[in-house]
């Protein structure tokens, strides 16, 4: 098990990698249902065949959901709230990719507005089974500092 890691532990240019997950079919569906796009790239085999991809894709906003649930170690950091996400969406994303992200601290803050608290952005980019990177952007995050630091 991991201990906890306060803003006060982390170290701009920490690079931290994800868990994987294999995007499904279920999956498409399911947040089709969830988020009401129903766009026929998405949905529709035969139009999307028709398509500049040659068949169906998944939502980007399925991969950058799914992306904010993989298990690494960010995940042992005292996250406070999770502030801003930003993505570009590079290349599809298909039912049967295999997906992992690649990130970095890129920035470490004390907090203007709250000294027990700092903030921490995090560039990564996100890759299928090939290498090929999918998404790539950055997260912000308001981490707690150890009680009592002077850092």
């Amino acid at each position: 098990m991991s201990s906890t890691q306060y803003f006060d532990d982390l170290v701009a240019t920490q690079s931290l990698v994800s868990s994987r997950i294999t995007l499904t079919e279920a999956h498409i569906v399911l947040f089709a249902g969830l988020s009401g796009d129903f766009n026929p790239i998405h949905m529709d085999e035969e139009s999307a065949r028709r398509g500049p991809f040659g068949r169906r894709i998944a939502h980007g906003m399925l991969a950058h959901s799914m992306s904010t649930g993989l298990r690494s170690s960010v995940d042992d950091w005292a996250i406070i709230a999770f502030l801003e996400t930003h993505r570009r969406f590079v290349a599809p994303v298909f039912a049967g990719d295999t997906l992992h992200y690649v990130a970095e601290i890129e920035d470490l803050r004390k907090s203007n507005s709250n000294p027990s608290r700092g903030i921490v952005r995090v560039r990564l980019r996100l890759l299928n089974q090939s290498g090929e990177v999918v998404q790539e952007g950055e997260d912000v995050f308001a981490v707690a500092c150890r009680t009592g630091s002077e850092s």
